[in-house]
């Protein structure tokens, strides 16, 4: 089959497309013929190596995917809800199914957590074999590449939002990188709780774009003070929630930003890790931080469920050829996008 693969870490250069061996669905698996796959930032950081998770090479990347049901595996039946031909989502979440967190719907908090295309080949190929938990019957609206924009995306800024943070109507939600993958979903998902959204970016663009998704304000943190602004924009109140993923670029800023006894939620840390809290915020003002990773599978059926309803939207920033797998790592590196870049396959 044909796919996109590193032999070795690198920069984008290092990507390749070529001809692997194709899987085979074992027991409980099926076999997805993949349409359309959409880069995520662990794409980047599985091509450039990460020091605590070791991937055999050649490795083919992808969680993101949207495709049609090439084969079934032993056991799979009609109780999985789908044949043969069926245009499906893929759940980017792997977990072992048996443990108590499992059992108990909080899969995403199993030890062996982890998502397709991370320890082990994704979707970023002709065909991925996937558990038969993990696919999900695509809603019938959407094209293959806005179905492929979704999971990861929206799943990680419902959670953070909706589960972590619980966002109530009238409260004001600062979502930081407004115009990234993450950042599109948080914007949507705020105003359809009710919640009054802030969106920042480095980018006048990207913030004119997230003002046409629902952003009530925007400010760019690159030509302003981003707590000052923040501040006259809720009459000195601050934000109740401050939707945080790049990092230690941004977080003593968001720490200073949110109201107090705000909430402080974060998936992620794109510009660094190594982040600096000022405590003297959290204790006095009462502040909680939230960490996130993803959502449980069931959260995937009620997104697409708003989703076929026009009540959310995936936001594809624009479809490359498999072939231009490097340029689409450029792009994203560069911070050139709006939303997601998708492969078509």
């Amino acid at each position: 089959m044909k796919a996109a693969f590193f032999r070795r870490h690198g920069g984008p250069e290092v990507m390749e497309v070529g001809e692997v061996p194709a899987p085979s669905p074992g027991p409980g698996e099926i076999l997805v013929r993949v349409r359309a796959a959409a880069l995520n930032h662990i794409d980047l950081w599985l091509r450039g190596g990460l020091p605590a998770l070791k991937v055999a090479l050649p490795h083919v990347s992808g969680g993101d995917l949207c495709g049609h049901i090439a084969g079934l595996g032993a056991g799979v039946g009609a109780s999985a809800g789908v044949k043969d031909g069926d245009r499906v989502v893929v759940n980017p979440g792997l977990s072992c199914g048996h443990c108590v967190r499992c059992l108990s719907g909080e899969d995403n908090l199993c030890d062996g957590y982890h998502m397709i295309g991370e320890r082990e080949w994704g979707g970023e190929a002709e065909f991925v074999v996937v558990p038969a938990v993990n696919v999900v019957r695509a809603p019938a609206g959407p094209s293959d590449a806005e179905l492929a924009s979704l999971p990861i995306a929206f799943l990680t800024a419902w959670q953070m939002l909706v589960d972590k943070a619980r966002v109530r109507p009238g409260e004001t939600v600062l979502v930081l990188a407004a115009g990234s993958g993450v950042g599109v979903a948080a914007v949507q998902i705020a105003k359809l709780l009710g919640a009054r959204v802030i969106g920042a970016s480095a980018s006048d663009e990207k913030l004119a774009r997230a003002r046409d998704l629902g952003a009530d304000e925007v400010i760019n943190y690159r030509s302003a003070n981003l707590v000052a602004e923040v501040r006259r924009a809720t009459g000195g109140h601050g934000a109740d929630v401050v939707f945080e993923h790049t990092g230690a670029a941004t977080f003593p800023s968001s720490i200073r930003a949110a109201a107090k006894g705000g909430r402080i939620v974060t998936c992620g840390a794109t510009d660094g890790h190594d982040a600096t809290v000022d405590l003297r915020h959290v204790f006095w003002r009462q502040l909680s931080i939230l960490g996130s990773t993803l959502a449980p599978k069931g959260r995937l059926h009620g997104i697409l469920q708003l989703v076929a309803e026009g009540k959310l939207r995936a936001v594809v920033d624009r479809v490359l050829p498999i072939e231009e797998v490097a340029e689409g790592h450029r792009l994203l590196e560069a911070r050139a996008v709006f939303g997601k870049i998708v492969l078509a396959i």
